[in-house]
């Protein structure tokens, strides 16, 4: 399956960032980039149902090119097919300060959920999420 999007890993870990057109999906990404991981896709991505798991990967058109909004199109190191571990969504705000346990199902497979927030924070807490995982859930 292709979706709009963006998707970064760390430590082999991917993330998906989804949401509408201008919500900064690749802002996000370009921060996570910024702090060490490595684009797996800009704008679109190739999902796969591989062994169980979910893989992100380019198309081979994209691969290695990430928007900067205001700047251009830039060159970036590409990571590769990454297993994805998680899910970012932007369409909206997260409303709790310590919120309930998400979900989002891409082909059968349940990758936990992280809905967008407008904090400064969020690209450094998506970083330890691929790093660590969440405390009370189950990744």
């Amino acid at each position: 399956m292709l979706i709009h999007g963006s998707a970064v890993a760390v430590n082999g870990r991917a993330v998906l960032i989804t949401g509408p057109s201008g919500a900064g999906k690749s802002s996000l990404a370009l921060s996570l980039m910024g702090m060490g991981a490595g684009l797996v896709s800009d704008d679109q991505i190739v999902i796969r149902r591989q062994h169980g798991i979910l893989i992100a990967d380019a198309p081979e058109t994209l691969r290695g090119k990430i928007e900067a909004r205001y700047v251009g199109l830039l060159w970036a190191d590409p990571a590769g097919p990454t297993q994805l571990t998680l899910a970012v969504d932007l369409t909206e705000p997260e409303p709790f300060r310590l919120p309930p346990v998400r979900s989002l199902t891409l082909a059968g497979i349940t990758l936990p959920l992280v809905l967008g927030s407008a904090t400064a924070h969020l690209a450094a807490a998506i970083a330890q999420y691929l790093k660590a995982g969440r405390a009370d859930s189950q990744d």
